[in-house]
């Protein structure tokens, strides 16, 4: 079921999205060769806490950690562990806060120390796409016609949209209706309309677009090994298009 958010709850929402965007902010910049995704876990928990709020991932569908630090292959959901980054790794920081009652959800993939050429270039695509289904977001807009322009836009530069993991709605639980996939074809799919909060989050691949489970048990990765990058908002629809909430 579709939750349409009152003014007061998308007041909370916005609090708790800039709790999130001044927490990931200070994640990105301790990203660097020598430090592991378990410190990053620590200190994500450690900042939430200190701003009031609650980590929104740990404990929820038995996710042991707060923050996911998926690395070049993983995708989404890779838990934190003792492997340490090394120059020219990329990783997606994936945090969610629980303000009040409700939760905001927010990612950013992230080059550690010099990357690749390519690499750029995948980090640089994956970010446009979220600004461009950002940008198509309003009242009225059909989820297909959103999908398609992340599509449309990442396939144009030669990259591959993963098809089995999507965006969604978000609120009092982190993942409510309605899916939002990054993929689609013009003219289908429910139509947005204002008062909706919803995740955008386009994960795109430098090869194809398949997944695997990762060994973790928790992550998905690529199947075929390329690396992926993966950025997220929670955006709240208006009449006249849309507006960040995980903003800082």
């Amino acid at each position: 079921m579709i939750q349409i958010k009152s003014p007061q709850e998308i007041q909370i929402m916005a609090e708790g999205g800039k709790i999130l965007a001044t927490v990931l902010k200070e994640l990105e910049n301790m990203v660097a060769p020598g430090i592991t995704t378990l410190q990053l876990d620590r200190a994500a928990e450690a900042l939430i806490l200190k701003h009031g709020a609650k980590p929104a991932f740990k404990g929820y569908k038995k996710f042991p950690y707060s923050l996911c630090t998926s690395v070049n292959e993983d995708i989404v959901h890779a838990l934190p562990s003792k492997r340490i980054l090394k120059e020219g790794d990329i990783i997606t920081l994936d945090l969610g806060v629980l303000h009040k009652g409700y939760n905001t959800d927010m990612a950013v993939t992230v080059g550690v120390g010099e990357i690749s050429f390519e690499a750029k270039r995948l980090l640089m695509v994956t970010k446009k796409a979220l600004r461009l289904g950002t940008k198509k977001a309003r009242d009225g807009v059909r989820i297909g016609d959103l999908g398609n322009t992340i599509q449309r836009f990442v396939e144009d530069q030669g990259f591959g949209v993963v098809r089995d993991l999507c965006g969604h709605g978000i609120g009092k639980q982190v993942h409510e209706d309605p899916f939002i996939p990054n993929f689609g074809k013009r003219g289908t799919g429910l139509n947005l309309a204002e008062g909706m909060v919803i995740c955008i989050e386009p994960m795109v691949t430098m090869g194809n677009y398949e997944i695997k489970k990762s060994e973790d048990g928790y992550g998905y990765a690529t199947k075929d090994g390329s690396l992926s990058a993966h950025f997220e908002h929670t955006i709240l629809i208006t009449r006249d298009g849309s507006r960040i909430l995980t903003v800082a």
